[in-house]
């Protein structure tokens, strides 16, 4: 017995496979396509809803059988074509790997300036605190590529705030080398 509409399946290892009416545990439904170029794709409900009975031979336009409170959906369809679905989705796609990795290219470019001109400013020999405040500027952009980049999904938050925390460190290290800055030894108590 083949459905009306579809030759593809043979619903003799259809029937057989499917749960006895005394069984309730879920069951694994095995397809045999009779073309050899239909991929299958089967959907099975293996716990009743309602009592066991006779097949409903109801076969419509979709291909599906029903059995009260169960219910076999299979599908045949012919391999070599993609759904436009998918292939908007590789355009998608496509589109955010080239935005992201701008995004990306510009958060690093900013994080290189800073992290070249701190280093210039350890290096120079007579060196004063009003050198770092083009420096400070420069890591303001660079926070805000590194937030960008986050905010539109292109790095994990984590990794932006790793990132901020290595020019940040750096900067603070040679604030700490210059004599700019001096931690706290001891921090005040308070009470």
């Amino acid at each position: 017995m083949a459905t009306a509409t579809s030759p593809l399946f043979s619903l003799s290892s259809l029937s057989a496979s499917l749960p006895s009416p005394t069984r309730t545990t879920p069951a694994s439904l095995s397809l045999r396509a009779l073309a050899p170029r239909a991929r299958l794709s089967a959907s099975y409900a293996a716990f009743p809803i309602g009592g066991l009975g006779a097949w409903a031979a109801t076969a419509s336009s979709s291909g599906r059988w029903r059995r009260r409170g169960l219910e076999v959906v299979c599908e045949a369809t012919k391999t070599g074509r993609r759904p436009d679905s998918v292939k908007k989705r590789e355009r998608q796609n496509e589109r955010h790997r080239i935005r992201n990795h701008a995004r990306k290219a510009e958060m690093r470019t900013r994080m290189k300036k800073v992290l070249k001109a701190l280093e210039k400013l350890r290096k120079k020999a007579d060196a004063t605190p009003e050198d770092i405040i083009q420096i400070e500027k420069w890591i303001s952009e660079a926070y805000k590529a590194i937030d960008k980049t986050v905010k539109v999904g292109a790095m994990h938050r984590n990794t932006a705030n790793h990132r901020k925390s290595i020019l940040a460190r750096r900067k603070k290290a040679i604030e700490i080398l210059r004599g700019w800055y001096v931690p706290n030894a001891e921090p005040a108590a308070t009470t």
